[in-house]
């Protein structure tokens, strides 16, 4: 009995102690873990890669950028591994053989009744170890870092990611994996949107040669940002660099449409410099690309239509040189021409992107007809072109000038003088096309309206006469290519803001519009104005990125890049604005020309009208009908402007020339020249 009590006493006892006592700290190796859970095997370090092309997560098949680059999950050869590291603190399997059970207290009392009491209390928290303390992959903590980035990438965190590869890359004893973070970065700045500079950073692992990692993946992201940005000419310059290497398959043919656009532009750079037989070259190569790509590709097209270009070009080159080699070229530009018609006719099954590309190339193929066909004195072929381009898309202004000097050259006044009175409405104040009103004088002129003749050209000097002295004293000023550019530049900001301008200011803006007639000026000037935007960009970022070392850098990339394509506007438009000063020139003497000629029949009229008593006359009225047909409205033109009724105007010559035979004779020694 007193042995019972005496056990039940010691049981009660040490459940107190175990209730009410303090937890002793305990060692990590005094955890018998070994009975809990089974032993496990050391981890390789190696893990089975996803197969190619399967997308991560649902949410990155939803993601514009990755249906269009090709890279859902980076899964190429190149790729960087994506191995994701643990937490810091987290524990791995025990690798060593298991610690060897703590001795059991003393007096514990349980005298073989199988109360372990020690198994009951609460278990201690694992000590806190650091990150760089577990290697849980066998890989390095300095590769652990870079998988960091990668996973940071692949959880769309992108300017995480940048700046966890910014990061390594500022650390040079970790050269060997410069290459890798890299390219992790520049992938994240194309998925922030930041496409000037991803190409930066791309360009900086392809200077790096053929044979550094990531070298042809790269060059398929040349081919993403080229899709992304406003202007594809951007990459053309790292295009070029790397002519020689082989492109994948997919992208072969688009890299070599790119390399005869590069060439393209080349060619007529060295022509306004005047070095054409190097031009020639260019030219040559933009026709040798062109047979490399099949039919039956989406770019051929395109590369037809620089083919034809350029056939066009030695056509007009050589005309006086070697007639008949001459027409060859010009037989072979039309052709080209019909066959991008041919290719852009529109189509079910064409995505819409697709359809909006191939409009633009129609227009453009059209419009390149007419003028082949113009400059061969087949006006009526020209008209029959200019007609194709359909109101109100981006060629039909000029369109509409152009078909007014075809108009003009088959007699058909009436119908020129209607288009000139389209392109002088407010609605296309901004235009510039001086060479306007020197038709309508040509046109006055021909059918004896010397006066009103004389007041045209009049206010033709007013308004081009000061952007003539503007322009001649900007080419003569000899300034620096970026100083051109900057003269431009002011005037857009002030036409952006909203900024009151002077009269100066006025010239200049004419002179702004002049300039950006050039495609290719006008294609460069957008590209400085979207990297601008891309700069501002960075005011709008989470403050962790935007005062970052990382920003700071990409800053200073793109206000290279900017300098770099300022030189580049700059010259083109230096070019431009001389070889316009030049035509302006002409335009002025050509007035000068046709005043003085209708002064001199002014003055002839009125010495016979002196002879004659003043019963002489020059003018008389015209026979004209106002029948139009069924589907159309004769309706008498005062002076207003509606947008509906722009390009469907028709001048009604009420009175001209007593001899009409006098004007027809004009026309057909007009068509002649």
């Amino acid at each position: 009995m007193m042995r019972s009590i005496r056990l039940i006493r010691v049981a009660v006892i040490g459940l107190s102690l175990a209730w009410t006592a303090p937890t002793f700290a305990q060692s990590f190796e005094g955890l018998d873990l070994s009975g809990q859970s089974k032993k496990k095997k050391r981890p390789t370090g190696k893990k089975k890669k996803p197969a190619r092309g399967k997308a991560r997560t649902d949410k990155s098949k939803a993601t514009p950028a990755q249906e269009d680059d090709g890279d859902d999950d980076d899964s190429s050869a190149d790729d960087t591994s994506s191995s994701v590291a643990p937490a810091a603190g987290a524990t791995t399997p025990a690798t060593a053989p298991a610690p060897t059970p703590a001795t059991p207290p003393a007096n514990t009392g349980s005298m073989g009744m199988g109360l372990d009491l020690t198994q009951d209390a609460p278990k201690p928290a694992a000590p806190t170890m650091s990150f760089d303390a577990v290697d849980v992959s066998g890989k390095t903590a300095d590769r652990q870092r870079l998988d960091v980035a990668v996973s940071l990438f692949k959880n769309d965190e992108y300017e995480k990611a940048s700046m966890a590869a910014h990061e390594l890359l500022g650390d040079p004893k970790l050269a060997g994996l410069h290459t890798e973070a890299r390219y992790v970065l520049a992938k994240s700045l194309y998925r922030m949107g930041m496409y000037h500079s991803s190409l930066g950073e791309f360009s900086k692992i392809l200077s790096l040669g053929p044979s550094t990692k990531f070298f042809k993946t790269s060059l398929e992201w040349l081919f993403f940002i080229s899709r992304k940005t406003k202007n594809e000419t951007v990459i053309l310059d790292e295009i070029a660099r790397h002519a020689n290497q082989e492109f994948p398959e997919k992208y072969r043919n688009e890299f070599r449409y790119l390399l005869a656009r590069y060439h393209f532009v080349r060619g007529r750079a060295l022509d306004q410099v005047g070095q054409p037989e190097e031009a020639d070259k260019s030219f040559a190569e933009v026709k040798r690309l062109a047979l490399t790509i099949p039919r039956t590709d989406t770019f051929f097209p395109r590369a037809k239509y620089l083919e034809g270009l350029s056939s066009f070009r030695n056509g007009s080159r050589q005309k006086d040189a070697a007639a008949k080699r001459a027409n060859g070229e010009m037989l072979a530009a039309i052709e080209a021409m019909k066959e991008v018609v041919r290719l852009t006719r529109p189509m079910a099954g064409k995505s819409a992107e697709q359809a909006k590309l191939d409009k633009s190339l129609r227009e453009l193929a059209f419009m390149q007809l007419a003028r082949t066909h113009y400059g061969m004195q087949q006006n009526r072929f020209a008209l029959f072109y200019l007609g194709k381009v359909e109101r109100g898309n981006t060629q039909w202004l000029e369109s509409l000038f152009e078909s007014s000097w075809a108009n003009y050259r088959v007699g058909q006044y009436e119908q020129a003088l209607g288009n000139l009175i389209t392109l002088s409405s407010p609605f296309f104040r901004e235009e510039y096309f001086p060479e306007a009103l020197i038709l309508k004088a040509v046109i006055y002129y021909e059918n004896c309206r010397y006066r009103e003749s004389n007041i045209i050209l009049q206010d033709f000097e007013r308004t081009y006469l000061p952007v003539h002295d503007q322009l001649e004293s900007l080419v003569r000023k000899n300034m620096d290519a970026s100083e051109y550019y900057s003269v431009l530049s002011e005037v857009q900001k002030k036409n952006k803001e909203g900024l009151q301008k002077n009269e100066t200011d006025v010239i200049l803006e004419r002179i702004l519009r002049l300039a950006l007639t050039d495609q290719d000026l006008r294609k460069t000037n957008d590209s400085i104005l979207e990297l601008e935007g891309e700069m501002d960009a960075f005011a709008n970022r989470a403050d962790t990125f935007k005062y970052s070392e990382l920003s700071k850098s990409l800053l200073d990339g793109l206000k290279v890049q900017r300098t770099a394509l300022i030189s580049k506007a700059g010259i083109m438009a230096k070019g431009k604005l001389e070889t316009e000063l030049v035509a302006l020139k002409q335009l002025l003497a050509n007035g000068l020309r046709i005043k003085f000629e209708t002064t001199t029949k002014e003055k002839e009229f009125l010495e016979e009208q002196l002879k004659a008593g003043g019963r002489t006359a020059i003018v008389k009225k015209y026979k004209y009908s106002v029948a139009v047909q069924d589907d159309q409205l004769y309706w008498p033109y005062e002076g207003e402007y509606w947008r509906d009724e722009l390009g469907t105007y028709q001048y009604t010559m009420t009175k001209g020339c007593i001899e009409r035979d006098t004007a027809n004779r004009r026309v057909q020694s007009a068509e002649a020249m």
